[in-house]
């Protein structure tokens, strides 16, 4: 009986004029319908969101100096938006998963890394759910 033994697949080496690439936005502010207190059902508070995209192996320079070869930040922004102001939603946990969801299915998103953070739910802290999905 003879065993095979695999070695891993090596991990895939940058050409010279290539670098990894990651969108991204930090310090999103903007009001969200959110959470499960009273208060919370009955007015908007402020949020706060910072996101990463991965966009993997891209060239150092794009093909032409083009917004329409690169992923524009503005929709990602957009969605962001949308996504967190389309209807109340109970739980941070629900809200940042639709986020990370809709973000993902952009084209040439390998990953998303999504910190949404309400500001004032406490007067000493922050508080925050981060998620991360895809490959970085």
């Amino acid at each position: 009986m003879s065993m095979s033994i695999s070695t891993p697949s090596p991990t895939p080496t940058l050409s010279p004029i290539q670098g990894r690439q990651t969108l991204t936005l930090q310090g999103l502010r903007f009001d969200a319908n959110l959470g499960i207190l009273d208060h919370e059902k009955t007015a908007p508070q402020p949020i706060l969101v910072d996101a990463e995209l991965s966009l993997g192996p891209q060239p150092l320079l794009p093909q032409d100096d083009d917004i329409f070869h690169v992923l524009d930040y503005r929709k990602v922004r957009r969605i962001i938006i949308d996504e967190c102001t389309a209807e109340h939603v109970n739980l941070l946990e629900s809200l940042i998963g639709k986020v990370v969801h809709r973000l993902l299915q952009l084209p040439g998103v390998r990953g998303v890394r999504v910190k949404i953070a309400k500001l004032e739910i406490f007067d000493d802290c922050e508080v925050a759910i981060r998620m991360e999905a895809g490959e970085w």
